[in-house]
């Protein structure tokens, strides 16, 4: 076997690897849920994402040892890269095979000079396998009795811990479909059939059910969640709401929240029926929500390039107030905003590039909770330069030109990172209803104690921080300051001694580094009255440190808090006792 051959292997060979590790991982979620253990859950959520570099990086130093002086020939990956492409050829994961070399390419390279020649920029079979959904979906005939349907899929997705009440449960989601799905969906038609795939999805507390009602090619995406009633004694599980229609499941696969535990040994089954269930979800985020976030970053890629290559509109500087460590762009046409680090900070702003760089980092591994949106992080991103507005190259050049480069037609980015666009809080609120007003700063509160709950300060809490999406949700999306809300230190701001402090201009107290005085959280309003009336009615003890001193104590404790990805109006009822 000549030297490529064996270049070749070594990557593939990293690969199986990686994907063996990722899976048993993955498969483990399942006894986890069933003995709750939820601590241990966020533990190897982050060690799954972990173990992509890690394995990366072992597979790279073997096969630098077997190319030698050959490795830095781009003759020799252009060779290599056809071996490969004939190893995965046919393989049901060869998308994720791919991704994974081109890994291994830009790791040594430095994410520079990557061509298809040299790697998967574009893959030669095409961006999906084309594999059969029907394998990973089980059906239940309906056939007029949905409450037998039902019965009958509880049964098949049970776990090794009883339901509290399989027949409660059941009710519950026949008198659901009953109160909103049957001017939607007929379920009268002798054809009709329940389809879901055959096994979990496992996030932070809860397990879930995913399918759809079909018939005749009409579809109604709906999903159980399955929460455990963390009862030591008598451990259980129920079906605590019923989810249905695109909306309802796209909020569950949200870019804002962590990724999925789910048994897909072939993951494009999944990602391709779970995007017949929702249409508007892009495939990177389905690739990425199950875990595949490499690879949803390439295929997030070859989208990106495809839609700019096929418009004409510029790229300009993104909308609201500019950020002081970031400079922020976007295309006008498309739903994503560019966000550069910039090469000097406003003041009072005092961190650094790589403080910024392990912000992004953390956030990526962290529980997002549904309130800080994912990222995609590139390295030397190339653009065409004429669509750039002159607006926003005098933007880049007096902001951040350390991170530019320009060769010839080409714009070079050296370092980037891509998130969804959302509208600005601020922005938002400008144009708002009374009701609208008081619904998104209830909203923004809850957003707040949520990433808290999830052990995360946001650190500067102003408006334009926060985006609200198409949904509705506030989002989170500006990292530099966050912190694990147990290292900081939370205090009431001590009264003053005398008039002179009271006159004082300055503290009349010492503030050390990680002190947060909550009292202070009134100023992120100023200037917006209706926001700072609608949010003292609803959310008023976030000024109290006490409020964050308590949930301090329980994190210490080691309390996991659940994150609903859906509203709790359509959670079930359950008996007092049972709850």
């Amino acid at each position: 076997m000549d030297r490529q051959q064996r270049f070749a292997r070594v990557i593939l060979n990293g690969f199986y690897a990686y994907f063996a590790e990722f899976e048993n991982i993955t498969l483990a979620a399942r006894t986890r849920f069933e003995q709750a253990q939820w601590p241990r859950m966020a533990e190897v959520s982050s060690r799954r994402i972990d173990i992509y570099k890690e394995t990366v990086m072992e597979t790279l130093s073997v096969a630098r040892q077997i190319a030698g002086e050959q490795i830095n020939d781009l003759g020799f990956w252009s060779a290599t890269r056809s071996i490969y492409a004939s190893l995965v050829q046919g393989k049901t994961n060869f998308e994720i095979a791919e991704t994974f070399y081109n890994s291994i390419f830009n790791s040594h390279f430095g994410h520079r000079g990557i061509r298809n020649e040299y790697a998967f920029v574009f893959s030669p079979q095409g961006d999906v396998p084309p594999v059969d959904m029907g394998r990973v979906v089980n059906r239940y005939p309906v056939a007029g009795d949905p409450a037998g349907a039902f019965s009958r899929l509880l049964d098949d997705y049970a776990f090794n811990i009883p339901f509290e009440d399989r027949e409660r449960d059941v009710a519950s989601i026949c008198a659901a479909i009953e109160r909103h799905m049957t001017a939607h969906f007929d379920l009268g038609r002798d054809s009709v059939e329940l389809q879901v795939l055959e096994h979990h999805f496992f996030r932070n507390k809860a397990s879930y059910i995913v399918g759809r009602l079909y018939c005749d090619g009409d579809q109604m995406p709906f999903v159980l969640p399955v929460l455990h009633n963390d009862d030591p004694a008598q451990p259980a599980v129920y079906v605590d709401a019923f989810l249905f229609g695109s909306d309802q499941v796209s909020l569950l696969f949200s870019f804002t929240r962590s990724y999925f535990m789910v048994d897909a040994s072939i993951p494009s089954q999944y990602v391709l029926f779970l995007q017949q269930l929702m249409p508007k979800k892009e495939i990177s985020e389905i690739y990425s929500a199950i875990g595949h976030f490499r690879h949803g970053k390439t295929y997030f890629y070859r989208t990106s390039t495809r839609h700019i290559r096929s418009t004409e509109d510029r790229f300009i500087v993104a909308p609201g107030i500019k950020g002081m460590v970031m400079t922020v762009f976007t295309l006008p046409s498309y739903e994503y905003v560019f966000k550069i680090i910039k090469d000097r900070f406003t003041p009072p702003k005092e961190v650094t590039h790589q403080i910024v760089k392990d912000k992004y980092h953390l956030v990526k591994r962290w529980d997002r909770a549904g309130r800080m949106a994912d990222t995609q992080e590139f390295n030397n991103l190339v653009f065409d330069a004429s669509r750039f507005s002159d607006e926003l190259m005098e933007e880049l050049n007096t902001t951040c030109p350390s991170q530019i480069r320009v060769n010839g037609r080409a714009l070079i980015i050296k370092h980037c990172y891509v998130e969804r666009r959302m509208n600005p809080l601020n922005l938002y609120l400008q144009n708002a209803t009374d009701d609208e007003v008081n619904e998104v700063m209830n909203d923004y509160g809850n957003a707040i104690k949520q990433l808290a709950a999830a052990n995360i300060f946001p650190g500067d809490m102003l408006l334009k921080n926060f985006g609200v999406t198409r949904h509705g949700r506030v989002v989170f999306y500006d990292y530099d300051e966050i912190e694990p809300l147990l290292d900081c230190n939370f205090r009431r701001i001590p009264p003053p001694r005398d008039e002179m402090d009271e006159m004082s201009g300055q503290p009349w107290y010492s503030v050390g580094p990680k002190d947060i005085f909550p009292e202070e959280f009134r100023l992120f309003f100023s200037g917006n009255a209706r926001a700072r009336e609608a949010f003292d009615a609803q959310h008023a003890d976030l000024y109290d440190a006490d409020f964050w001193i308590r949930l301090q104590n329980k994190l210490r404790e080691g309390f996991v808090e659940d994150f609903y990805p859906y509203p709790r109006r359509v959670r079930f009822s359950r008996p007092k006792e049972a709850a």
